[in-house]
């Protein structure tokens, strides 16, 4: 049944995603693209190219203002994903420095808007590095450049995994019990607090919730962290309420951090 949900949901949006799906070969081609490849970004792509950590380069599968990720191919034929951050979007820039500054891990930051964006893109993989270290379901960390995040693919056949706000589950006990264990242990073992946890930032794929988007995640000895953490305790608790889930109170879960 959910091998069916998966498909469904892929079906749906394959014609879509395949139509606008291009392969990159000229720059003609990416300038294309929404703007988003000015020339370093441009050179760290060619430069991945060149050095055989990519093999193919293809259109994009998820846009918003701060970055896009786009579908790649590996030599070895593994499927990949390549994010790349936004450095003209004067907004984002302003926004993100709160949860740099103040975080051990980050004690050096360059003020230049190339060296801000590249600290958030080092940040989110980083995180992945963590996080994925602990046994966790996120992407696989692959490499960072400037910019650019390459990461393994959460889907198949290049088509993305739905979010968990775009799929009917059949067990959401299961999947909420997933998405608490995984702030529970990111916390622990990783020492890192999401910040961003919601429907809009977790993928279902097999039955299985794969947390993305970590590049705001904290330490958890950063000044926002304890802030944070209550923030993606109280989304997920709300979301799961609104199914019928019988959930963990914010000072249940809480209470075994410590």
């Amino acid at each position: 049944m959910k091998r069916k949900l998966f498909d469904k949901f892929h079906l749906e949006q394959a014609n879509r995603e395949r139509a606008r799906r291009m392969r990159i070969k000229r720059t003609e081609e990416y300038d294309y693209l929404e703007g988003v490849f000015d020339k370093p970004t441009l050179l760290v792509i060619y430069k991945l190219l060149n050095d055989r950590i990519i093999s193919e380069f293809d259109g994009p599968i998820s846009t918003g203002k701060e970055s896009k990720v786009y579908y790649a191919v590996a030599p070895s034929q593994g499927e990949l994903a390549i994010k790349i951050f936004n450095t003209g979007n004067l907004e984002f820039k302003k926004s993100i420095s709160r949860y740099i500054v103040g975080d051990p891990r980050f004690v050096k930051i360059r003020k230049t808007s190339a060296g801000l964006i590249g600290t958030w893109a080092y940040k989110e993989y980083t995180n992945l590095n963590a996080l994925a270290g602990a046994g966790l379901n996120v992407p696989k960390p692959i490499t960072v450049r400037r910019n650019v995040l390459v990461m393994g693919f959460i889907g198949r056949n290049g088509l993305r995994a739905p979010l968990l706000k775009e799929t009917s589950l059949d067990d959401p006990e299961e999947i909420y019990a997933e998405l608490v264990d995984f702030i529970k242990k990111a916390y622990m073992k990783s020492e890192i607090v999401h910040g961003d946890l919601s429907e809009y930032n977790v993928m279902v794929m097999e039955s299985r919730a794969y947390v993305i988007d970590v590049s705001q995640g904290v330490s958890i000895r950063h000044p926002l962290a304890p802030e944070l953490l209550d923030r993606d305790i109280e989304r997920i608790n709300d979301y799961f309420r609104k199914m019928g889930v019988r959930i963990f109170s914010k000072e249940q879960i809480k209470e075994e951090l410590r």
